[in-house]
């Protein structure tokens, strides 16, 4: 019996094939420009928590770039990014106002045979 059950950080799993996922869960992430409501480090560690793996550069495995909101013109990483779209990488450039969203978003239970 568990005394938890107003806990909502215990997760309880009625398949033992289930498991939680998000959006950014095992996904390359790379930060471009400052971001207006938190520091890069503390993006960081949201996206982390949601399984994310922080990159400090764009590569082909590069999932996410996310665009500070605080940006003159479009930066290398951003350059980077648009070329391997262009070499057919699949890489989201999305904008902090999305990336907050996401960060927010409640885990979903999905079956693992779906991964």
């Amino acid at each position: 019996m568990n005394d938890n059950l107003d806990n909502n950080e215990i997760i309880f799993f009625s398949n033992s094939c289930e498991r939680v996922m998000h959006p950014f869960y095992n996904k390359h992430i790379v930060f471009t420009g400052a971001l207006s409501t938190m520091t890069r480090s503390e993006a960081a560690k949201k996206a982390r928590t949601c399984g994310a793996l922080i990159q400090g550069a764009v590569t082909k495995d590069t999932h996410f770039l996310i665009l500070g909101k605080n940006r003159r013109d479009k930066s290398t990483k951003h350059l980077k990014a648009e070329q391997f779209m262009h070499r057919g990488y699949d890489i989201q450039i999305i904008a902090e106002e999305d990336f907050m969203w996401l960060i927010s978003m409640q885990k979903e239970y999905v079956p693992s045979t779906i991964l």
